[in-house]
């Protein structure tokens, strides 16, 4: 189990997280909606250790999540357009294995083919593109994956594609956040959808 507890998080004199409490199961897809400026991709990276929050704590699976350089997060954090961050000039493979030698059922879940291994970024398309960039986030000590609007800059059929391997992972027990502005998109895919509201959860919907 993935929970925060208590967290706080301001910028300037704007609170953005207030004592926000937040669980996320093993095997579970959790949405997570609201405006921009609400806190969500804050929280996002908070979550995966990327940023310390001004109170609280973090556990996943009974560990505290530290905050900075160390060993690699059993949380991570996919942002939107992800794929900025893979080196144009190598091939599909060494992406792959830039962290060590993937585990092939992960790769057969995300619907990664293995002829794509001897193609540049540049021939892959924008869906395909995204499915790599996330794989690399998918470690062996992975256990939960926080994803910050990567289907915004999908199509529709690639960001159905994407769900479908979002939920492949699940079934394989990891645990899942999706962070977007469309609830419907949300909710057709989502075992349970909480919006960010005044720096807390409620339920999506509930003005």
């Amino acid at each position: 189990m993935l929970k925060a507890t208590a967290i706080t998080h301001r910028f300037g004199a704007v609170k953005v997280l207030d004592h926000a409490d937040l669980f996320l199961a093993p095997g579970q897809i959790a949405g997570l909606v609201g405006p921009s400026g609400t806190g969500k991709s804050t929280l996002g990276r908070i979550l995966a250790g990327h940023l310390a929050p001004l109170s609280g704590h973090i556990e996943a699976d009974g560990a505290p999540v530290g905050f900075g350089p160390g060993r690699p997060c059993p949380v991570q954090y996919a942002p939107q357009a992800s794929e900025l961050s893979i080196d144009p000039r190598w091939r599909v493979g060494r992406i792959l294995e830039n962290g060590g030698a993937p585990d092939q059922g992960m790769l057969e879940a995300l619907g990664i083919r293995p002829e794509w291994r001897d193609r540049f970024p540049r021939e892959l398309s924008g869906g395909e593109l995204a499915r790599v960039s996330l794989a690399r986030l998918v470690l062996p000590t992975t256990r939960y994956l926080i994803c910050d609007e990567i289907t915004a800059p999908l199509d529709a059929l690639s960001a159905e594609d994407m769900m479908t391997a979002l939920r492949a992972l699940a079934r394989r027990g990891m645990g899942i956040l999706v962070i977007s502005h469309n609830y419907g998109f949300l909710r057709r895919h989502a075992d349970l959808v909480m919006q960010l509201q005044h720096g807390k959860f409620a339920p999506a919907g509930i003005a």
